[in-house]
């Protein structure tokens, strides 16, 4: 185990091939008691980023050879500007949203299969809940949000999208003690009992920092982990984040401040620091913040 005195490892940018926008900071219109970055109505730790900000990153992104953007929130779909941006960010990559889902009626569905079909590139489009069990769920992440998230999985799969419904381990967590599961199967069922023939799950680990408390232990990464691992398996070798402040390392520690690199693209191609013990949470899960 590392000296927690000793400089923790770092690992270099190998190339920018994914590029994250923290478009709507640290504001969501929900307030689950997980979130590894406390997203909240009322937190403005991160600011919604400004649209001529965002269009200047997707001009740097394309010069740099960058291969697919995500954006995150908080909740993109309370920035008003959301749709215009995504509709310009489409023409030049392909584009994954991730949102909690609560924002997408009808009338929004109906628009983004018309922004995914005048596009260039492919839409992807994850939504998040908690738990397969309604009630549950809404005890993580507020009342009536089970129902509305599994209504626009189901309105945008009507439209022809795939969307990806994105999971966390909290069941796992709250109730480490619990009885063997077959947890993917149990998503997979929950989406099939709504209609949805091809359904696609990501499970994702739990990140004991925001909301939650942090781990009673650090538990670093090493330099002597770094020399047996592929640096392609961690996703901080290949991406980075844009939020309205800068850029940061990745999408687990934005805001952090030991994670934040420079004031703009071209100084967050520096190497970054595993100083955090969401680090090791990576290395040890090969937790991608990606899709696949």
């Amino acid at each position: 185990m590392r000296n927690m005195e000793e400089a923790p490892p770092s690992l270099p940018l190998r190339h920018l091939d994914t590029l994250w926008f923290q478009v709507a900071g640290t504001l969501c219109n929900l307030r689950c008691s997980h979130c590894f970055i406390s997203c909240s109505p009322d937190n403005h730790t991160l600011e919604l980023m400004e649209a001529p900000r965002i269009f200047r990153y997707l001009d740097d992104a394309r010069r740099m050879g960058v291969k697919e953007v995500y954006f995150t929130g908080g909740e993109p779909f309370i920035h008003r500007s959301f749709l215009a941006i995504l509709e310009s960010a489409l023409q030049d990559f392909p584009v994954s949203v991730l949102t909690n889902g609560v924002l997408i009626d009808e009338a929004k569905a109906d628009r983004l299969r018309r922004i995914a079909d005048g596009s260039r590139f492919s839409l992807e489009i994850r939504i998040s809940i908690d738990d397969y069990e309604e009630t549950r769920n809404d005890a993580i992440r507020g009342k009536g949000t089970f129902r509305k998230a599994l209504e626009a999985y189901k309105l945008l799969y009507d439209r022809q999208f795939l969307p990806i419904l994105t999971v966390t381990e909290m069941r796992d967590y709250l109730s480490p003690q619990g009885e063997e599961r077959d947890l993917h199967g149990r998503y997979v069922k929950l989406l099939r009992s709504v209609g949805v023939d091809r359904p696609r799950i990501k499970v994702i680990p739990i990140f004991e920092m925001g909301m939650l408390p942090a781990p009673a232990e650090q538990r670093p990464v090493t330099p002597e982990m770094l020399r047996e691992l592929d640096p392609d398996t961690l996703q901080c070798s290949s991406s980075r984040i844009v939020a309205h402040d800068g850029v940061y390392a990745c999408p687990i520690l934005v805001g952090e401040p030991e994670a934040r690199l420079a004031d703009d693209l071209e100084g967050g191609l520096r190497d970054c620091s595993l100083y955090h013990s969401s680090c090791q949470t990576c290395y040890v899960t090969g937790m991608t913040c990606k899709n696949f």
